[in-house]
């Protein structure tokens, strides 16, 4: 007879301000009660912990809940020895890997807890974050979206979905799967400049000018209002009135997350590299594994022709993101520039398979090669480069691309 037994519902990760990234996981089951091991198999009279997989699981749900996070991984490892199909045990060996921030692990174990027990929304929520947290924002799209049609009051799924879709430029997708959230979130600064930049990027003026009103509304006076609309000003490239914004904010909360990023930005922009420096550096004593923040020092190291200081600020970037191309971008140009163009050539093309249209990454690529004496082949990037600049759109895209704002204060979990 095959054990089976409730599985654990989803992780719920950080949700705002001043909480740890892990400080609100719960193990539930998906009903919200506590997840109890069923009595499909009798209990052997007399053989003890080891020998009962029942007791086994209550032993790891209990552990893991306590965050004793080995002895839960030991009690489930027992379970899969008894009953290598269980699901649940699987799935809390998953919840695990999440805690311990191995998501690539935490995938594999996820999948074949899906493999034996499809039907737990649960276990697809978790596969979504781990998706989310590895950066794969587009392959996080199905399962959010497979929750949310098993389960369409998830405020947390819907959240997340829309976000995705943001992230993966889906603008129009993400409209009507994040306006429902409006009753219940339009309070909230941060869903509004998320509904709103899906609004702007769809073209929506409506919709971008209720959601404008209302931010006004709950967010005036606010640390994280002025924050918000000192991005808005950086994403138009607008820096006195982006510092003013990001300076008032600064003066309500000194500590608030993602605003020395932000004000290291515009200070970049407007020439105040120390001052830039300065603010890149108090983000990372409050943030200290913000990758975006990694990003934008290195970008400014290398604009100081401090290349040292950019190679390791991006390669710390890389230790908490292998997957940003921005960073391996940022290598290749400090590489061509030393005229290590193997390294060079390595770095841009990770940059490319990474992120395909990254600004001005076919021109460098081409850059590289010819100056690797590879004539044929940069003709075929300087190609690619110009197709994109030959057009309008492509230059704007390009202009988007080149100031857009790092928006880390999104990924925040609901």
């Amino acid at each position: 007879m095959r054990f089976t037994i409730g599985v654990t519902g989803p992780v719920f990760l950080a949700i705002s301000a001043g909480l740890a990234a892990d400080s609100e996981t719960q193990v539930r089951s998906p009903n919200g009660q506590e997840a109890v091991a069923s009595e499909s198999i009798p209990r052997q009279s007399g053989s003890g912990t080891r020998s009962d997989p029942q007791a086994l699981f209550s032993t790891g749900q209990a552990a893991l809940q306590n965050g004793d996070l080995n002895g839960a991984e030991k009690a489930f490892r027992q379970v899969l020895a008894m009953d290598p199909q269980s699901g649940a045990a699987y799935s809390n060996l998953g919840v695990i890997a999440m805690r311990r921030k191995e998501w690539d692990r935490a995938l594999m174990l996820l999948r074949k807890a899906e493999r034996f027990e499809p039907k737990m929304a649960g276990i697809r929520l978790n596969i979504g974050l781990a998706e989310y947290h590895r950066g794969n924002y587009a392959a996080a799209i199905a399962p959010f979206a497979s929750v949310l049609r098993d389960q369409p009051d998830s405020q947390q799924a819907r959240y997340l979905l829309g976000l995705c879709q943001v992230f993966s430029k889906k603008y129009a997708e993400a409209i009507p799967v994040l306006e429902p959230l409006w009753p219940e979130k339009s309070g909230d600064v941060l869903y509004l400049y998320l509904l709103d930049i899906a609004a702007v990027e769809s073209g929506q003026k409506e919709l971008d000018e209720k959601i404008l009103k209302r931010m006004i509304e709950v967010g005036g006076g606010t640390a994280e209002f002025h924050l918000i609309l000192g991005k808005a000003y950086l994403n138009r490239d607008e820096i006195p009135e982006a510092t003013s914004e990001l300076e008032q904010a600064g003066v309500l909360n000194p500590n608030l997350p993602f605003l020395h990023m932000n004000l290291g930005v515009a200070y970049m922009r407007a020439g105040a590299n120390e001052r830039a420096e300065a603010e890149f550096r108090r983000d990372l004593e409050l943030e200290p594994d913000l990758v975006d923040t990694y990003g934008q020092l290195g970008s400014l190291y290398s604009r100081m022709q401090r290349y040292d200081e950019a190679e390791k600020t991006y390669r710390a970037a890389l230790a908490r993101n292998g997957k940003m191309a921005e960073a391996y971008a940022g290598l290749a140009k400090i590489y061509q520039k030393q005229q290590k163009l193997d390294q060079a050539l390595k770095m841009i093309d990770a940059a490319l398979r990474r992120a395909p249209d990254i600004a001005g990454g076919h021109f460098l690529r081409g850059r590289i090669l010819t100056q690797l004496g590879r004539q044929n082949e940069a003709k075929v990037e300087f190609a690619l480069a110009q197709k994109t600049l030959d057009t309008r759109l492509g230059k704007e895209r390009e202009a988007r691309e080149k100031n857009r704002v790092p928006n880390p204060e999104l990924t925040q979990e609901p």
